[in-house]
């Protein structure tokens, strides 16, 4: 049950990662994995450089009780074909196991992924908990994919309202940019064609309304013009996407006479 996976993600080779071998879910006894969480729930967010440290934990019941369990990160169809993967951060790979019962244990590890490492553009998005246990009669459970969780480039969005002040019913353009994490290049880049939202809110109110939708440029730029109305706060707000987590700017506060 043991093999070696190679882990290569473009032009990084990954450290060999020793891992059971994963051709398909089995179950051989009554070893079960339930109750997967990744990172508390939350998709993992990583910027242009660093490294993010999150958790796993999973449930494990046998009715002889919990020996061991282990769980592999990875982004690609299957864990054999993975282009990107993790292990946990302890020293043989494995979860720290937690009894709860005669036959239940709470599992649990860390994993780091870093940008430029694990990380490279292509493998934002969707990624795969591989995941097996084993109880003390030596029956176990393998699962392929045990929890899907998502794996997403940090955006950023600015805004500016100009100009400011302004006189009622003159025009008010309102200008922005719409940027992500490159984890190949260590800096952000501005995200092409993605709509987003401007939204107003009226000075002394507590929430915000959407006046239109607009797309950002090809090179992530955002503009657009509007009547002055009344004091208030505009902003833009992005909804997000699969690999690009959602994002507000702040709001620019504009005085109108």
């Amino acid at each position: 049950m043991r093999a070696t996976l190679g882990v290569v993600t473009g032009a990084l080779a990954l450290s060999a990662l020793a891992v059971p071998a994963a051709q398909a879910d089995e179950v051989h006894g009554d070893t079960k994995i339930s109750n997967v969480v990744v990172n508390g729930g939350k998709p993992v967010v990583v910027g242009a450089t660093g490294s993010k440290t999150f958790s796993v934990s999973f449930t494990v019941t046998d009715n002889s009780g919990v020996d061991w369990a282990q769980a592999i990160l990875y982004h690609g169809a299957n864990i054999d074909d993975a282009d990107s993967g993790a292990v946990a951060n302890s020293s043989d790979g494995r979860s720290s196991c937690a009894k709860v019962n005669a036959t239940t244990a709470t599992c649990k590890s860390s994993y780091t992924v870093e940008a430029g490492y694990e990380l490279i553009n292509k493998v934002a998005g969707s990624w795969k908990v591989w995941a097996i246990a084993a109880g003390n009669d030596a029956d176990y459970v393998q699962k392929d994919n045990a929890k899907t969780f998502q794996v997403q480039r940090l955006s950023k969005l600015t805004v500016n309202a100009a100009p400011e002040p302004v006189k009622k019913g003159k025009t008010i353009t309102v200008t922005g940019k719409l940027s992500r994490a490159n984890w190949e290049t260590g800096k952000y880049a501005g995200y092409a064609s993605q709509p987003v939202k401007l939204q107003f809110r009226k000075k002394n109110a507590s929430t915000y309304t959407t006046v239109k939708t607009i797309k950002t440029n090809s090179t992530g730029n955002l503009s657009t013009t509007v009547k002055a109305s009344v004091d208030g706060y505009f902003r833009y707000s992005f909804a997000g996407t699969s690999t690009t987590p959602a994002a507000n700017a702040a709001g620019d506060f504009v005085d109108v006479k």
